[in-house]
């Protein structure tokens, strides 16, 4: 009987595997297991209510956070008989009146786009074209819901809807730029707008960029295909911007200000060295004050100054320093209220919160422990409640919590994976998105103290999908290097799995700094989805692992920062020691190991196949990085200095490397990669071919650093498959 029930259950087992739908790479780059998200949801301020554009574009609804149920149409593209079908995106006026409202968004890099703008009265339902053409830029309202500010061809602008004042003249592309970041402000420091108003509406501050003495990079442009660029059909044409590598110039930044009464302009008086940032500007509550912050070119200072809008005056209010470098979250989630400015700050050796008044006096330390925070939501003036995102319970996953005015602190969110929070505008309510390795995205309204009062989305039906293909699971281990380093990652295993038998493994790791891949989440893996590429090559017969080395985030500052002036070197050493452990288990051929990674992470795959203990049989580097000398300022210095301070460090790259390189290696990378150069590649190319080495490399016409748009991502991780298929079976 025993055996019998052994049996049956093994052909049950095999039964089930056999059924299961089989993954392809067509259904990885398609929608087919995209889950579904509550998206473009926007707090009213002070309300319970937020607004979010209808599936089609053609509307914009108010809803109850509590209810989830709609409220109002705010706008309606067919009653108002509206020149164009669809919203990209929208602003209301802090008065509730009307809305500012977005078309025809055409992407420039990251986070920049250009749009045509209109003014839309809510309650008379007509609608007024901001400005001419469709070039416009960051339209923003004022405090007073009197005026527009926005940005044309690098300059401003402020109009009320029928009188338009140029507010600067000097802008020109690639020499002079007005109210918007320059391209490595804006992708290393997160920001697309580079300008604020006063309390009042009286006046319009903002960043000012001489980038002429920055050096030109050019990416030459072809036809192509999807899309096809007619222009280039014979020869070929170019891009050329501004991209400060590291150790050359900068732009030349200075903070400015118009007073919209009086018509004038004054440059403000706050101390920056002549190679510092500016990377943020802020509203303060008083008219006549607003708040700069500043960082020196090591980052290992910032400093917020309170500066008058009218005089120029400026005062330090808050100075932060800490060892090595301050972190980019520091800058994007401090926030400005009206009696307080709330920091966070590591400057204890973990990311916690701390209170300062208006006039940069410490209140106190909101919370502390051995653990980070990992996002900041904001604070109920009213209540002195502060809500942020924490890993208190472990490196690997995510709750939200609330720090009560007296000091205690309290969990909202239940349930062990990665939870994340949107806030009403009065701080009644919040949505919480919820996800583990397991399960995707479930979305729930909650009250202030955690209580779910609805589900909004739980994804059943891209469960029961995933159920059908037979993914697996994802299994979290642990392991201690041999230089006494305990490191965390996950393995995934193919469904069939025989213990009995050997694996090939192919790592997959970013390793940058501060990031994470061994997290609880349904965004964990290698291309999204759930990690259903992962699964793929489990599908393919390999054990796919990933590991989070030194200097990756959620471990506190002195894990996270020890790689500094050294980047790559520690990094490496931990993915060359988690293939000596995989080597080591009885289930994994240790002979067939692979590595793989984009990015930061394709840089890391080539450095780990350099290190000098050949473990690895093959990898592929997608879009790497092989000589921080190419990359970005404010990136690179943050965590190098510079090559002239550093040269030792600079001289820890893959092109360095070269001839310690071992197993079969292929790099792929887009020709248009306006991030990561395609020079990278083609430097570290010749480097091979001068040091004898076999490589095959591919490039991709007309692409970015993400390398999509037609049939782009589907060929791309083909290729990725088929060459660990060639070489490691």
């Amino acid at each position: 009987m025993k055996k019998l029930i052994i049996f049956i259950a093994t052909f049950m087992m095999v039964s089930s595997i056999q059924a299961a739908e089989k993954l392809d790479l067509e259904d990885i780059t398609s929608r087919c297991f995209t889950a579904s998200y509550v998206s473009g949801v926007n707090p009213i301020e002070g309300t319970d209510l937020y607004a979010s554009i209808s599936n089609d574009g053609s509307q914009i609804v108010s809803y109850s956070f509590k209810t989830g149920k709609q409220v109002t149409v705010l706008f309606d593209a067919a009653v108002c008989k509206a020149p164009f079908e669809s919203v990209d995106g929208y602003e209301l006026s802090p008065d509730g009146k009307r809305m500012l409202i977005l078309t025809k968004r055409k992407s420039i890099y990251r986070r920049s786009f250009t749009a045509e703008y209109f003014i839309y009265d809510i309650a008379s339902k007509s609608l007024l074209k901001l400005s001419d053409g469709e070039n416009q830029q960051v339209a923003t309202w004022s405090p007073d819901s009197r005026h527009v500010a926005f940005v044309r061809e690098n300059n401003l602008f402020i109009t009320d809807g029928k009188k338009e004042v140029q507010v600067t003249n000097d802008g020109k592309f690639n020499e002079i730029i007005n109210g918007i970041p320059d391209w490595v402000n804006e992708e290393e420091f997160g920001f697309n707008k580079a300008f604020a108003w006063n309390a009042d509406g009286t006046a319009l501050s903002w960043i000012r960029y001489d980038e002429s003495k920055v050096k030109t990079y050019s990416l030459q442009l072809f036809c192509g295909q999807k899309p096809a660029l007619k222009q280039y059909t014979d020869y070929p044409g170019e891009y050329s911007y501004k991209y400060p590598k590291a150790g050359q110039d900068n732009s030349v930044v200075s903070l400015w200000s118009y007073d919209v009464k009086a018509g004038k302009t004054v440059r403000m008086n706050v101390p920056l060295a002549s190679d510092g940032y500016i990377p943020r500007v802020k509203q303060a509550p008083d008219a006549k004050s607003m708040i700069a912050f500043t960082m020196n070119r090591h980052q290992d200072e910032l400093n917020l100054y309170s500066f008058n809008p009218f005089t120029g005056e400026a005062k330090l209010v808050i100075k932060e320093s800490v060892p090595k470098y301050v972190k980019e979250e520091v800058v994007e989630w401090t926030r400005v209220g009206n009696k307080y400015i709330l920091l966070p700050s590591d400057r204890d050796g973990f990311m916690h919160l701390y209170l300062y008044d208006i006039k940069g006096k410490l209140i106190r330390q909101v919370e502390k422990g051995d653990y980070e925070v990992t996002d900041v939501y904001g604070m109920n003036e009213k209540t002195g409640d502060i809500y942020f995102q924490s890993s208190m319970l472990s490196p690997h996953d995510r709750q939200v919590y609330v720090a009560h005015a007296n000091g205690t602190t309290e969990r909202l969110t239940d349930a062990r994976g990665n939870n994340a929070a949107i806030f009403s505008g009065d701080y009644r309510y919040f949505f919480n998105t919820w996800s583990s390795y397991s399960h995707p995205y479930v979305f729930t309204s909650r009250t202030n103290r955690g209580k779910v009062v609805r589900v909004l989305e739980d994804n059943k039906e891209l469960l029961d999908k995933v159920a059908q293909y037979n993914w697996g699971k994802r299994e979290p281990f642990s392991f201690t290097t041999s230089e006494g380093v305990k490191l965390d990652g996950w393995m995934v295993k193919p469904v069939d799995f025989d213990a009995n038998k050997k694996y090939p493994v192919i790592q997959f790791q970013y390793s940058g700094p501060g990031n994470q891949q061994v997290k609880d989440a349904w965004s964990t893996g290698s291309m999204g989805n759930g990690g259903a590429f992962d699964y793929y090559l489990a599908q393919e017969g390999y054990i796919v692992v990933c590991v989070d080395g030194r200097g990756t985030g959620g471990r506190g500052a002195a894990f996270e920062k020890c790689t500094y002036l050294r980047l790559g070197d520690l990094e490496a050493k931990d993915q060359v020691e988690t293939a000596l452990y995989l080597g080591g288990l009885p289930f994994v051929d240790k002979n067939r190991i692979g590595i793989w990674g984009w990015s930061f992470g394709g840089f890391c795959t080539l450095m780990s196949m350099s290190e000098g203990r050949p473990v690895f049989k093959a990898g592929v580097s997608v879009a790497p990085p092989t000589n921080w000398r190419y990359y970005d300022t404010v990136y690179t210095e943050r965590y190098m200095r510079t090559p002239q301070e550093n040269a030792a460090g600079y001289l820890t790259n893959p092109i360095e490397r070269v001839d310690n390189l071992h197993g079969a290696l292929l790099m792929c990378h887009g020709m248009a990669d306006d991030n990561v150069h395609p020079q990278n590649t083609f430097e570290y190319a010749e480097a091979l071919v001068q040091a004898d080495k076999d490589f095959k490399e591919i490039y991709y016409t007309n692409r970015n650093h993400s390398i999509y748009g037609g049939n782009s991502r589907r060929h791309l991780l083909r290729q990725i498959v088929n060459w660990f298929n060639d070489n490691m079976k």
